[in-house]
């Protein structure tokens, strides 16, 4: 999913699969988001700057490598886990929803062994006040996110962790249902799934020092399933 967390807005065209437009009042969560993050730093802010693009690579590309593993059926715990500690954290702070998505939430696919939480939350005013809860979880918040209507969180990337286990996205209703029909069809047409692991095992070994580009590689398949997947609940 998606990538470094220290992206500026001119090296990042390429960090998001499913594209929608900014939604209203998107400038003002963000400086809310900043204010939110200075008050509770606890020095991930100078760590971050760590993890740099020179326009060509991350600076953590050799640690932050694109590796699949065969399916795991742990995963789906791994998930309840870590999505109730993430419901205890928020307790009373908000209304949300928590969802397993990507390809670890789909039966037998391969992936990288990373667990993707979508965390919904309809009102984005509140959103700020998600970050210091959730870096107490270890989490490292993007603050550099070109997508100001989303928020992305990640967990064991180097240089702060051995290794990527859990990324939280956080999402609008609206800006989550792409990337949930993509899963949800998946799991119900295992034949597109195979092609999902193909295409996906082939670009990890092309790419596996390039997040960017390996995501870019899945866009038109990902495109091509969400239609079908629009489709076929007759929303288009």
């Amino acid at each position: 999913m998606m990538t470094s967390p220290s992206l500026s807005a001119s090296t990042s065209s390429r960090a998001s699969n499913f594209a929608v437009e900014r939604t209203a009042g998107s400038h003002s969560l963000a400086a809310a988001a900043r204010r939110e993050r200075s008050k509770t730093a606890r020095g991930e802010g100078e760590a971050l700057q760590r993890v740099t693009h020179d326009g060509r690579r991350w600076s953590n590309a050799d640690e932050d490598r694109v590796g699949l593993v065969d399916y795991d059926p742990e995963w789906p715990y791994l998930f309840e886990a870590e999505a109730s500690r993430i419901r205890a954290a928020l307790a009373g702070r908000h209304d949300f929803s928590i969802e397993h998505f990507g390809s670890t939430a789909i039966l037998g696919l391969a992936a990288k062994p990373i667990i993707d939480i979508m965390l919904i939350v309809a009102e984005q005013s509140n959103w700020p006040s998600l970050i210091a809860p959730l870096e107490r979880l270890s989490y490292v918040f993007w603050s550099e996110n070109p997508r100001r209507d989303r928020m992305f969180f990640v967990k064991g990337m180097p240089p702060f962790g051995a290794g990527r286990t859990h990324h939280i996205h956080v999402r609008t209703p609206t800006d989550a249902r792409a990337p949930i029909l993509f899963r949800d069809y998946l799991r119900n047409h295992p034949e597109a799934a195979s092609r999902y692991a193909t295409l996906k095992r082939e670009l990890a070994g092309r790419y596996s020092t390039d997040r960017d580009a390996y995501t870019e590689g899945k866009a038109r398949f990902v495109d091509e399933i969400i239609r079908k997947a629009l489709s076929s609940s007759g929303a288009v």
